[in-house]
């Protein structure tokens, strides 16, 4: 797949830094279907590749990463899966990058990771914080991903937040999420995201879900019922926000949700584990994640793949009714 240049539009700057600029590598490539797609106005929804470098076993991640992207083109909305490949960030994928970020041991690539990855030459998966920027560099306003980043627990004293939360406030990309993991601090999270007036909307709902589970409990202030709705509220945004993104909180319907009591066991167990090993700070979040996966027998995988299917479809809708308000 052939991949558009984006550079770096020259200012009015000392002739010498001209002659430095112009010697620089471009700091990202956009895939020619995504190019097309933005500049004709179809719709385009981001996906992270984290979730299917990191988030699932092989060969099941291959076959995940294939089946996000075939949900979107089925229903006519042109993928653009994000990761750092060979040092530079790219915007779109083709079938061999895909199954790049899949196969190979990369690193993970948040924001503050890009230039230094860049530099390297290396390559990187990246976090929802480093897709959601770069999505909003190249323009594509939807993105999908499982569950957010956020305030972990114990951040009082560790000060451990998820640059997630950080960098939804700047991208200006409408982010579907079925919420956080129940591991984090949950009400924190939703404290901090108001602090950054990053608004919050749950998708035919106001109790905010915890990602395994339907529901956390923790209430929002608003929902909205449609794609549409949430396309005007983005047009909305753009004329009276100053750059934020906006969370769609996008539940599991509960048929498929992790059944609450078990949910609730293994976290439990986990947190007891965590306490028993000493494990402390920013091991924390990592350690109980891969215990939950083992205690669940693998229950929790599967329930991840079906919040991620939601989220897809669901971002899908919304970018087509970005793109349908657009042409209006």
């Amino acid at each position: 797949m052939a991949e558009s240049l984006v550079g770096i539009v020259p200012s009015l700057e000392p002739r010498t830094n001209r002659k430095i600029r112009a010697t620089m590598p471009q700091p990202f490539l956009v895939s020619d279907a995504v190019a097309d797609a933005l500049q004709h106005g179809r719709p385009v929804v981001a996906l992270e590749s984290t979730i299917i470098s990191h988030g699932l076993p092989r060969p099941r991640n291959l076959e995940a990463a294939q089946e996000f992207e075939q949900i979107l083109l089925d229903a006519g909305v042109t993928p653009a899966t994000i990761a750092v490949l060979d040092g530079i960030p790219r915007i779109g994928l083709d079938a061999d990058g895909v199954a790049r970020i899949a196969n190979e041991d990369m690193v993970k690539a948040s924001v503050r990771d890009l230039p230094i990855i860049a530099a390297k030459g290396i390559s990187g998966a990246t976090t929802v914080a480093a897709t959601a920027y770069l999505a909003g560099k190249a323009g594509v306003r939807v993105f999908a991903t499982g569950g957010l980043g956020g305030v972990h627990r114990g951040a009082s004293a560790t000060f451990d937040e998820s640059a997630d939360l950080s960098s939804l406030a700047l991208a200006g990309v409408t982010v579907v999420a079925a919420g956080v993991k129940s591991v984090l601090d949950i009400a924190g999270t939703l404290e901090r995201l108001e602090t950054l007036s990053v608004p919050v909307v749950g998708y035919r709902t106001t109790n905010f879900p915890s990602f395994w589970l339907t529901e956390s409990g923790e209430q929002i202030d608003w929902s909205v019922d449609s794609a549409a709705e949430i396309a005007r509220v983005m047009q909305s945004q753009d004329a009276l926000g100053h750059g934020q993104g906006i969370i769609v909180a996008n539940p599991l319907p509960p048929e498929l949700q992790w059944v609450p009591e078990e949910h609730d066991r293994v976290l439990l167990e986990a947190l007891a584990e965590a306490d028993a090993q000493g494990i402390r700070g920013k091991a924390v979040t990592p350690f109980l994640l891969s215990y939950i996966v083992g205690a669940s027998g693998g229950r929790s995988l599967e329930v991840n793949l079906d919040i991620a299917r939601n989220n897809v479809r669901l971002a899908g809708e919304i970018a087509g009714a970005w793109s349908a308000l657009a042409r209006e």
